[in-house]
């Protein structure tokens, strides 16, 4: 790889790092052709993009992006490594929790997920629970919908009265 071409790719990572929140280190050394193939089929129907990267050149990346702190996550720059970039903070957990059901790895080195490090695979379990955005928002809505109907229970079951729904509402209380 030429000077210019390593500049170029080093660039090519700078803009990716930047346009990412979601961030996942992997060790996929050692998978055969189809297995990684499989795996990077599953990424691909995921939204998870998915490529193997040169050490070296993923660090010098981190160092040029100015906005994001990685923290440790250099630290975990050896062997094979490969990078997913995702828009949902748990799909690549999910992804190689599920995968590795019947394989060994990938393995998990390292995520940079919305200004949060997480080092090593036994954070895998962790960073698959982590809600996402859409979830949260199901959430809030479920327990804001919840007084109302609280009270639109309280005027049916009551016939309708006021007192009948002083009753009912004090009875719950």
């Amino acid at each position: 790889m030429t000077r210019e071409e390593k500049a170029k790719y080093i660039d090519e990572l700078v803009e990716q790092l930047k346009g990412n929140n979601v961030i996942y280190l992997a060790d996929t050394a050692e998978l055969t052709v189809e297995v990684i193939s499989n795996f990077r089929r599953r990424a691909f129907k995921a939204n998870v993009s998915l490529r193997v990267v040169k050490n070296t050149l993923l660090a010098k990346a981190m160092d040029k992006v100015e906005d994001k702190d990685f923290g440790n996550l250099k630290d975990t720059l050896s062997g094979a490594t490969s990078i997913m970039f995702s828009e949902v903070g748990n799909v690549p957990a999910k992804l190689i929790k599920d995968f590795r059901k019947k394989n060994d790895k990938p393995i998990l080195k390292g995520a940079w997920i919305d200004e949060g490090v997480y080092i090593g695979d036994d954070q895998l379990q962790l960073l698959a629970d982590i809600k996402s955005k859409e979830e949260l928002v199901g959430e809030i809505i479920t327990l804001l919908q919840s007084p109302a109907k609280n009270v639109v229970s309280g005027l049916k079951s009551a016939g309708g009265t006021i007192a009948g729904l002083l009753k009912t509402l004090e009875e719950r209380a």
